[in-house]
């Protein structure tokens, strides 16, 4: 029988071999670097402060004053420390889905500095949301986590992910964390995806209501629509206004006519594009 002292350097290495297989303690991130971060899932896992956000200022977003006050007020709840509830927007391309809850970050920190941190994930990382909400769920600041674009395919299960942080799983969402999310679609998934589950399913109603209630589990749905001729004039003298555009109302008009129609198009997106084009043109320099 070996000698207890013997053992020792064998029962050193199984140790070792053990806490490399052990996944590393969840450190306690350092939310007050910034007031905004990129999450990368890794290996290993990190945020990312992002030293400046790139966003407009959120009195410069027009024709989306409903909207604009919606998630606004849920944001600045939120940072209030009062209930507030995960917000999906959702239409039109270009009508300031993204540069809104950017804004309303914006505002609620220049409200109350400091109370609120920008936490995006990008839509292939959304299958990690756990993993991030594990990260942040070791910090004591309030976070908006944010998903631009976000959208299913065929056969693409990362919704189930998802589904789970929004509502489900056994931990839930920490309280100090709130998740907004933009998508061209209604219902984040194709409807020949779910038209094709209900074909296929046992049941098909019970397949197709599990496709359509994960865009139920966002307790502020906030639609986007095309904007008429009036609204997008509103959009642009609104931008040429705020960078003192020296343009005859009428000409700029004009000329932003001609522009939607190069484009195809009227929208937010394209009103700021056709300003900064102009402001180019003009010599007028806006700081974008």
């Amino acid at each position: 029988m070996s000698e207890p002292h013997a053992l020792l350097p064998t029962l050193t290495r199984i140790a070792e071999a053990l806490e490399r297989l052990a996944p590393p303690a969840a450190q306690r991130p350092d939310l007050g670097a910034a007031d905004a971060f990129v999450w990368h899932p890794g290996p290993p896992s990190r945020l990312d402060p992002v030293p400046k956000v790139a966003a407009v200022g959120i009195t410069l977003l027009q024709g989306v004053e409903r909207q604009k006050a919606l998630i606004l007020e849920n944001t600045l709840r939120f940072a209030r420390g009062l209930p507030a509830n995960n917000a999906m927007l959702w239409g039109a391309r270009g009508m300031g889905k993204s540069s809104l809850v950017k804004a309303a970050h914006a505002a609620c920190n220049a409200e109350l500095p400091g109370s609120l941190a920008l936490v995006e994930i990008q839509r292939e990382d959304v299958r990690t949301l756990p993993d991030l909400l594990n990260v942040l769920r070791n910090g004591d600041r309030r976070c908006l986590v944010f998903c631009d674009d976000l959208s299913f395919e065929r056969e693409d299960a990362d919704y189930k992910a998802l589904k789970s942080v929004l509502d489900g799983g056994i931990e839930g969402r920490p309280a100090h964390v709130l998740f907004y999310a933009t998508s061209n679609r209604r219902h984040l998934m194709p409807r020949d995806m779910i038209e094709n589950e209900r074909s296929t399913a046992i049941n098909p109603s019970e397949a197709t209501e599990e496709k359509v209630s994960l865009s139920d589990r966002f307790g502020l749905w906030i639609g986007f629509h095309n904007c008429d001729q009036d609204t997008f004039f509103a959009m642009v003298e609104g931008y040429a206004g705020s960078f003192n555009l020296p343009v005859a109302p009428e000409e700029l008009r004009r000329a932003a006519v001609e522009w939607s129609v190069t484009r195809g198009a009227r929208s937010g997106r394209v009103a700021w594009q056709f300003v900064q084009d102009m402001a180019g043109r003009l010599g007028v320099k806006t700081g974008v």
